[in-house]
This record gives C-alpha cells, sequence and structure tokens, in this order.
C-alpha cells in the first residue's frame, strides 16, 4: 500500500492498494474510490471487539475495502479542521488514541477499547475513561483537530494537559489525574477542577482546537428560550 496526505485545513489521505489489498475504516469515512474497490460491512472480530469497539467511541460495524482484479485507490478525508497523521502499528508500536481518532488502518490494525488503570483518571482525567488502542501489524490513519504539537516524554517525564487536548499516545505513556491546587483556582480559574497528567517514556500528540471545545464556544452565541 502506497498513500499520499494532501491538503491543510481538511485533509484527505490516498490510498494506492495493489490487487487483494485491503483497508478497514469506520463507516461513513470513504470520500472516493476507484469502481474496483469492494466493501464489505463487518463487524470484524465478532460481538465482543464491536461492542468494545462502540464503548471507544466509535460504531458496532466496520467497512472492509478490498481491491480486485488490479490496484486500486480509496480516499478518506478529514471531517473537522485539522491533520491526518500516519503511523505504523507493529508488536512494542501499540498507540491509545482519542475517541474517534482513527480514520482508517491496512487490515493487520486492531481497534480495541483500551481501560485507564485507575477510575480517577477516566472520569476526571480529560478523554474519559475509555479511549482506543490500536495494536497488531500495519499502517494507521489518524484524524486530530486543529494543530498537533508533538513530544517525547523521557522515563519519568511529565507534562500536564487540559481537557480534550490529549490525541494520543505510545501504549508505553500513562496517564493519571492531578487536581487544581487551591479551591479559589478550581472555583474562579475557568480550567476545572481536574487535569489530566501524562508520564513517560514514550510519544505523544497534543491537539489545538479539540472538537468539544469548539461546540461550547459555538453553543454560547446560540439564543435560548
Amino acid at each position: 500500500m502506497r498513500y499520499e496526505i494532501k491538503g491543510e485545513t481538511l485533509p484527505v489521505v490516498l490510498c494506492y492498494l495493489d490487487g487483494g489489498e485491503k483497508m478497514i475504516t469506520e463507516k461513513g469515512s470513504m470520500s472516493w474510490m476507484s469502481p474496483n474497490m469492494k466493501m464489505e460491512t463487518t463487524s470484524n472480530g465478532g460481538v465482543g471487539k464491536a461492542i468494545g469497539r462502540m464503548f471507544a467511541g466509535e460504531s458496532l460495524f466496520q467497512n472492509i475495502y478490498t481491491a480486485q482484479g488490479g490496484p486500486g485507490m480509496i480516499a478518506f478525508a478529514s471531517s473537522f479542521p485539522g491533520k491526518i497523521i500516519s503511523y505504523d502499528i507493529a508488536p512494542g508500536r501499540e498507540l491509545v488514541v482519542q475517541k474517534s481518532g482513527f480514520l482508517a488502518s491496512e487490515a493487520g490494525v486492531d481497534l480495541s477499547v483500551f481501560f485507564q488503570k485507575k477510575i480517577g483518571a477516566g472520569l476526571f482525567g480529560g478523554e474519559g475513561f475509555i479511549m482506543q488502542r490500536l495494536s497488531g501489524q500495519g499502517t494507521v490513519f489518524l484524524e486530530f483537530d486543529g494543530h498537533i504539537v508533538e513530544y517525547d516524554l523521557e522515563p519519568g517525564q511529565q507534562i500536564v494537559v487540559d481537557t480534550g487536548y490529549l490525541a494520543a499516545m505510545e501504549s508505553t505513556c500513562h496517564i493519571d489525574v492531578k487536581s487544581v491546587p487551591g479551591v479559589k483556582n478550581m472555583v474562579f480559574g475557568g480550567e476545572g477542577i481536574f487535569n489530566t497528567v501524562i508520564s513517560g517514556p514514550g510519544h505523544i500528540w497534543l491537539q489545538t482546537m479539540p472538537l468539544s471545545n469548539v461546540a461550547g464556544e459555538i453553543a454560547r452565541f446560540i439564543p435560548s428560550k
């Protein structure tokens, strides 16, 4: 599989497949494709994995596209202004990704539910108790909101992130929560009560324009009864 990512504000990834190669995506993610791409809707791993994906913010079913009779092409476009990145998943190179971050992947990539080890980290630590784990083998394409800033955290090195700004991290990283110090800061600071604390070692991706924040800003200008 060859690919190229085009566009700045609203990017698209074009995937060029050899005959018989497959791509996996969530429903509604395909933008355009060559006529010889065959689509099959499947639970892709049975009911258990399908329910796990649902809890992780994805749909119960996935679409598998196969190039038949020769080379094929399929495109997946971003659904929100931001960036599409690629990452090669392999044993020891698993990723943990925010809800709805998965765009498409080669057939060897497995998407499953990721539970935080501590309930506190899930209830208060930004993206929630459940995220997505990407494992297996193959290239995955992820869509994030706004601009992306990346950091390599050393063992024990930490970064404090406000709710929603964590886009993805390597599975070697650890998530915990930290309360905002001082009652006055909690009540009047406008930053909430808890922040997400990410500890290394590992690579992390932070996004500058979480969709949830954008929705909140728009809601302020919608007249209420």
